[in-house]
């Protein structure tokens, strides 16, 4: 006696599945089944790619251009010595070299960079805009992967010692380019008897850069450490220290050693404090549209009963036949059980085709929708990074395989079973 899922039971359920509607199939109704699983295979294959291409892009726009993690010192009191009147600043760090070397000691520390950080209005050719100074070495200017990228920069980092880098965006609002001057203006300049007057300086542009990420761009100016410092009146001192680590998702756990290498008064700032809550909204999101697309995939799944229904229905004189030469009620319900898992195999390998198909090409679909449209349909500025990217994981499409053959199968037992438990007698009294 054959054992389940024989090969005769094979061929009595593809003969039924590509039987035509006049011999008593249901083929229509099998390719409306098969077409919906793909589409929504594809559909839930595609958005994951994209949802993950996404933060994948927003995280190493992050990690490109910022340091992992921050060191800085608690606020001070301060007394002006004209006035005497005391205010809070940030803390300044006055033994940054030493401090730096304590934190590059720290294991999975890959490195450390001392900062001076100052908000200033930079105008040139009646344009102005807001930005934010960085005040780096040019070594660690050059180990910024993300700012020292050839392909979207401008001008000559080498250079960077006798003028200031400046983002795209900067660089387009005020109309300038390498070579050109800009001017920077700074709130806090010099202190005097009657208080503090504006400090306003010409540079010359002499790098730009492109972060990949809009605010960044737009708003961003390194500036050569020491100038910075005589710029905003932090002569030897800096603002804070940035820490590079060698895994950066998991940079909390070098929180505590990092403050207890840095003395008392230490905080630490980290990249997932600054951005945490927009990747927490990532991950909850990717978790509510993998439900609502899975949802899709059931509606899909379910033609595939009714397909089957339809099936048992005009085969019941087949049935009757099949039950009195032997066959058990186990082997009428794992012969249409096949019906609709040939269905839902081939519809979800066809998902996975057209989905993988999609997310390797959506940087060239929003491209074209981008050329049909005249542009707007990528917004830099409301999504943050330039375009639409799409990271493929074996995982994504693992789970998309794994949910669309799940509800395949388990809706194609109600129809499979209601097949098996009929009576011979009943399916042959009038035919």
């Amino acid at each position: 006696m054959a054992g389940p899922f024989s090969r005769f039971e094979l061929m009595i359920a593809w003969r039924y599945l590509r039987a035509r509607r006049a011999e008593g199939g249901v083929s229509v109704m099998t390719w409306i089944s098969l077409i919906g699983i793909a589409l929504g295979v594809m559909a839930l294959i595609a958005t994951l790619a994209v949802r993950a291409g996404f933060r994948a892009e927003f995280v190493d726009t992050i990690l490109g251009a910022n340091a992992h993690t921050t060191v800085y010192l608690s606020p001070e009191r301060i007394t002006n010595e004209f006035t005497d009147d005391v205010y809070v600043v940030p803390g300044r760090i006055r033994d940054h070299e030493a401090m730096a070397a304590r934190l590059a000691e720290v294991p999975g520390v890959t490195g450390t960079a001392a900062v001076v950080k100052g908000q200033v209005m930079a105008s040139a050719n009646d344009a102005s805009n807001v930005a934010e100074v960085f005040g780096v070495t040019q070594a660690d200017l050059e180990a910024m992967p993300r700012i020292v990228n050839p392909e979207t920069s401008q001008g000559d980092l080498a250079r960077f010692g006798q003028g200031i880098a400046i983002g795209s965006g900067i660089a387009r609002e005020l109309g300038v380019t390498v070579g050109d001057r800009i001017r920077l203006i700074a709130p806090e300049g010099a202190r005097t008897a009657f208080g503090t007057t504006p400090r306003v300086n010409a540079y010359e542009v002499t790098y730009i850069f492109s972060a990949g990420r809009y605010d960044i761009d737009r708003t961003r100016i390194y500036m050569p450490l020491a100038e910075a410092q005589s710029y905003f009146n932090r002569e030897g001192v800096v603002d804070e220290i940035e820490v590079f680590v060698d895994d950066p998702e998991r940079v909390d756990d070098w929180t505590l050693p990092l403050m207890r290498a840095a003395g008392e008064g230490a905080q630490v700032w980290t990249w997932r404090d600054s951005s945490g809550a927009f990747l927490s909204a990532l991950d909850m999101e990717d978790d509510v549209m993998f439900v609502i697309l899975s949802v899709l995939v059931l509606i899909a799944s379910m033609n595939i009963t009714s397909g089957l229904i339809m099936l048992v229905k005009n085969k019941g004189r087949d049935i009757g036949i099949l039950r009195t030469m032997g066959l058990t009620e186990g082997s009428v319900l794992r012969v249409f059980f096949l019906c609709g898992a040939f269905t839902g195999i081939i519809g979800t390998l066809a998902g996975v085709a057209l989905g993988v198909l999609l997310a390797l090409n959506v940087d060239s679909i929003m491209a074209a929708l981008n050329a049909l449209t005249g542009g707007g349909v990528w917004q830099p500025e409301v999504r943050g990074i330039y375009r639409l990217p799409a990271d493929l994981r074996a995982w994504d499409i693992f789970r998309a395989v794994a949910l669309s053959l799940t509800l395949s199968f388990i809706v194609t037992i109600f129809p499979a079973r209601r097949a098996a438990r009929m009576n011979p007698v009943e399916a042959l009294r009038y035919e």
